[in-house]
């Protein structure tokens, strides 16, 4: 991806795991909707996005996560998040993400909450 944005995607049980590595603004915001968009459009609905390798996070890709956060809950499906730096699970808290999704402190506990 552009701007050294990656996400790698990988399944563990029911759970698709979105991890993020670089800054997530507009570009690495983008890459990981479209990742998202393509499992969702296929019918899965359990998302766990690890931001262990992401220190920072803007407010357009705090924007973007809240868009897939919308389509999770639109389709009953579930969205946490995991390993996220103390600035993210703020900023998380401020812009109401973790009103409607969970912040897990690694994805080993995430996996254990949401693999049904």
């Amino acid at each position: 991806m552009s701007g050294g944005f990656n996400v790698d995607v990988r399944q563990e049980g029911s759970v698709w795991i979105l991890s993020t590595h670089g800054y997530l603004n507009n570009i690495g915001g983008e890459a990981v909707s479209e990742r998202f968009q393509k499992l969702h459009t296929e019918g899965n609905s359990i998302f766990l996005i690890d931001l262990a390798d992401t220190r920072i996070v803007n407010s357009i890709g705090v924007s973007i996560l809240l868009e897939i956060l919308e389509k999770t809950m639109e389709t009953k499906g579930k969205l946490a998040f995991a390993n996220c730096a103390p600035i993210i699970e703020k900023t998380f808290q401020i812009m109401g993400l973790t009103q409607y999704a969970t912040v897990y402190p690694s994805t080993e506990d995430a996996l254990k909450a949401l693999d049904i």
